[in-house]
């Protein structure tokens, strides 16, 4: 990987992740304190409706373009305007599928207008990532990365203002916030669709080539297939919790998703770190290179990371909530944060070697591992949220991760004969244990939150680099590597 592709992956990172913070804490948060858990609770759950299905509007075709593209940039000349009209016809598909199957759930009327809006927004969003795959294709790493960040700052000039003109803040909507994501996402579509036009080596001509699905879908289905049942396993949390808790259904939606909103941001770093990883492995798979080395400095890195945040959300869950939210918390909203805290670990492993299966198109392991977790997913759903709301959801999560964690780890262990390291593996648990009890010395000798947290992290780091997990040539290794 050359060092000017480094710095702007690296910048494309820190404004994703910079602006990003900014959304979650203080936009999302705020309107889900303004408008309620129970409005923002439907409007999650909506949200998550449309994810599940997600894959219907792109079904691998951006992944396509953008490979066909990046190799021949002439190509855009035809390839851009056959997936443009083949995306309008998924949005149709897609449009169909999540209605039909919100009425199968039981939606009506103004429940079903919220949902058009949320739909609306994930077409609008879709559309977009397409045309900014087409710019980065043609090698504009920074032009997509300022692209990549343009809708969230159009909502958090607008919303903000919304959220403090005295005029209107105390009236604010969940309708609004919809509104308000729509229009933000049409300017940066439009935005980078004159862009693309602009940069774009030949002109664009817009007609349809009926033929060229077939031979994306074929190429794509296995690979739908894994996005469709990992987001069913994923996203169906918030739904089945508004579904399942009868009269409490969109305030415990609501809850939930102010405790999961951290975890969230945690698995940013976790998704932004297996962009780096895929194309890492892809190179050293195809050279036949040991990928053991790479895997062990990856878990390395994020491990510590995601075991610091657990054992934080586990001293200070109910601190870290009411700083957030400030009213309306109780005992056990703090007991929901922790649990969901300590799926962040298994997360950031499945993350890392489900990444390295990916890259050595191992999707038949990995679909099969996921239509798996999906029944059980589905199935501790049912049964947990029925009798602890929003909590047996969480406790889901948190058991399907860790067991996700566990298959993909033996799968990748089994496909590319990886050494076993008990005194690795030991490491990881003596720093979780230490981090933990200095934790527990820590909670007990200073009162105040943020300053106890702060000498948590100080005490982590300094742990990180006493267990060698992170070494200044470690890190100085990894961006140094060569493969793109």
């Amino acid at each position: 990987m050359s060092r000017q592709l480094v710095k702007n992956v690296l910048f494309v990172l820190f404004v994703n992740l910079l602006i990003k913070a900014v959304w979650i804490f203080l936009i999302d948060r705020n309107v889900q304190i303004r408008t309620g858990y129970e409005q923002y609770g439907s409007y999650q759950a909506f949200f998550n409706l449309g994810l599940i299905f997600q894959i219907l509007l792109d079904f691998g075709l951006t992944q396509y373009s953008s490979k066909k593209i990046a190799a021949h940039h002439t190509r855009i000349r035809y390839l851009f305007s056959s997936m443009l009209w083949l995306r309008m016809i998924l949005g149709v598909v897609y449009l169909v599928t999540v209605f039909a199957f919100a009425w199968m759930l039981g939606y009506r009327q103004a429940q079903l207008y919220l949902l058009s809006g949320v739909l609306v927004i994930q077409l609008l969003n879709s559309m977009l990532v397409f045309v900014r795959s087409n710019i980065a294709a043609l090698q504009y790493f920074k032009t997509d990365g300022v692209l990549a960040v343009v809708d969230r700052l159009l909502m958090i000039l607008v919303c903000g203002s919304l959220l403090v003109l005295p005029q209107v803040a105390g009236g604010f909507r969940i309708e609004w916030f919809v509104w308000t994501q729509i229009g933000s996402y049409f300017v940066a579509l439009l935005v980078a669709f004159i862009v693309l036009i602009r940069i774009a080596p030949s002109k664009i001509h817009f007609y349809f080539r009926p033929g060229l699905f077939r031979s994306v879908a074929r190429e794509s289905m296995p690979y739908a297939l894994l996005v469709l049942l990992m987001s069913v396993y994923m996203r169906s949390d918030t739904v089945m919790i508004e579904r399942l808790c009868g009269a409490q259904g969109k305030y415990q939606a609501g809850l939930y998703a102010s405790a999961f909103r951290l975890l969230d941001v945690c698995n940013i770093f976790g998704l932004m770190f297996a962009g780096v990883l895929l194309p890492v492995f892809s190179g050293m798979i195809a050279r036949k290179e040991a990928v053991a080395p790479l895997l062990r400095l990856a878990v390395n890195i994020m491990m510590p990371v995601a075991f610091t945040a657990s054992v934080i959300a586990s001293f200070w869950n109910a601190d870290i909530m009411n700083m957030l939210y400030h009213k309306g918390m109780h005992a056990g909203d703090g007991m929901l944060f922790a649990v969901l805290m300590w799926a962040f670990p298994p997360y950031c492993l499945m993350y890392i070697y489900s990444t390295l299966l990916t890259a050595n198109g191992s999707t038949r392991q990995l679909n099969a591992i996921s239509a798996f977790i999906v029944v059980l997913n589905l199935s501790l759903h049912y049964l947990l949220i029925r009798h602890f709301l929003a909590l047996g959801a969480a406790w889901t999560v948190l058991i399907t991760e860790w067991l996700v964690a566990a298959c993909v780890i033996i799968a990748a262990h089994r496909t590319f004969a990886l050494p076993h390291n008990l005194r690795w593996i030991a490491t990881h648990l003596l720093f979780l244990g230490t981090l933990a009890a200095l934790a527990a010395v820590v909670r007990q000798f200073i009162p105040q939150s943020l300053l106890a947290i702060a000498v948590t992290l100080v005490f982590s780091v300094l742990l990180l680099f006493v267990f060698r997990f992170w070494t200044i040539s470690s890190l100085k290794a990894l961006m140094s590597r060569r493969d793109a």
